[in-house]
């Protein structure tokens, strides 16, 4: 069901990505839900009413992977469209937070199917990507 506001605009969703880079490797989860189920990108998920964006990054990366990191800074957002069927279900925004790896290795939990580190040079050929996530995880590592 399409998200409507109270007088039935449609209106994009607010999500972040949390974008880990750790010794020339990038964390990534398979998704488990569309858009995109199945395929592979950066953990995160939906920002929640009165949350800051570099706090719902924490949180996203911690309930999908158990991974903690701390979110440095808002660096790229892009839109993701659901079209399961050809006609447009919903329309998220994702903002691209660089994050500073902590502790913990991934385990996926939550939406995400698998959760591991991909080297940056095999990004391409480990797995198959969510559009833009090689060029965003290639930004994100300078």
């Amino acid at each position: 069901m399409p998200q409507t506001a109270s007088h039935g605009a449609l209106r994009p969703v607010v999500a972040v990505l949390a974008v880990v880079i750790r010794e020339r490797s990038v964390l990534l989860v398979q998704r488990a839900n569309p858009p995109d189920a199945g395929l592979w990108g950066f953990p995160g998920g939906k920002v929640e009413f009165g949350e800051q964006i570099l706090d719902a990054a924490e949180r996203e990366l911690l309930e999908e992977t158990g991974v903690r990191a701390k979110a440095q800074c808002v660096f790229n957002a892009v839109d993701a469209y659901d079209r399961p069927d050809g006609a447009l279900r919903q329309h998220f925004v994702l903002i691209a937070v660089r994050c500073e790896w902590e502790h913990g290795e991934p385990l996926a939990a939550d939406d995400a199917l698998d959760a591991k580190w991909i080297p940056l040079e095999a990004l391409e050929r480990a797995v198959t990507l969510s559009q833009d996530v090689a060029e965003i995880a290639r930004q994100a590592a300078g």
